[in-house]
């Protein structure tokens, strides 16, 4: 599933002095399209969110039978909570929670198995310099026009998160139309960007200050990901 071509020396050199490093061509070509096609067709999309104060997802069904009006409403709240406090909007599809609760089998069930399995664990630990990393969990993201992410941490001590990653999966991303990955210092200042391009692995340390700006109204497709943590527990 992984190119084989990726240099892990280079790759590794940047993570460690920077935190964070973007590789591109991560995944195999038709390993890629693979995902991507799934993402596009066959996932049953719920929404994170937490315009209430709290973080949760409405469920597939749920939000599938939403209004046009009732989501609009939704996302306003989002907004006016986004000025003063922590706030995100996105689609999503817990691939941990699907194979462990046993929902209709596709591709990314088959994801979350390759991600913990001794190849890439391996994998993960060289390119990372964690030697204790011995697993990793996962979901699927999908961001449409007006969705976003603000600005935390990924800070999670009883998990035992030491990377957070993210594979683009989204063709021929324009970075005016947003859902650039952002990074701040302790300041609030923005001191880089990654943007979503095709097949990229986004991999940076954590706890580490990021966001993902909010989607144009004009984007043409939506951000596609696989995202996740590599876990040390």
């Amino acid at each position: 599933m992984i190119n084989n071509d990726i240099n892990l020396n280079l790759h590794r050199q940047k993570l460690v002095s920077a935190s964070r490093v973007q590789i591109p061509g991560f995944l195999q070509p038709e390993a890629a399209e693979a995902l991507r096609q799934c993402l596009l067709t066959e996932i049953p999309w719920a929404l994170a969110e937490r315009s209430d104060g709290e973080s949760h997802t409405i469920a597939a069904e749920d939000y599938a039978a939403m209004s046009s009006q009732q989501r609009d409403a939704l996302m306003a709240k989002s907004y006016e909570k986004a000025k003063t406090e922590f706030q995100f909007s996105y689609d999503s599809y817990m691939i941990v929670k699907a194979v462990r609760d046993g929902w209709s089998f596709n591709v990314l069930h088959a994801v979350l198995e390759f991600l913990n399995s001794p190849d890439f664990l391996t994998f993960a630990r060289r390119l990372s310099g964690e030697p204790g990393i011995n697993a990793v969990t996962a979901q699927a993201t999908r961001y449409r026009p007006g969705q976003f992410l603000t600005r935390h941490q990924d800070e999670e001590v009883k998990e035992g998160r030491v990377c957070a990653f993210v594979i683009n999966l989204t063709k021929n991303w324009d970075s005016d139309w947003g859902g650039l990955l952002q990074f701040h210092d302790e300041k609030d200042r923005l001191i880089d960007t990654f943007v979503p391009y095709w097949n990229h692995l986004s991999l940076f340390r954590v706890p580490q200050s990021h966001s993902v700006s909010l989607v144009s109204p004009w984007a043409q497709e939506p951000r596609l990901a696989i995202t996740g943590w590599f876990l040390a527990k």
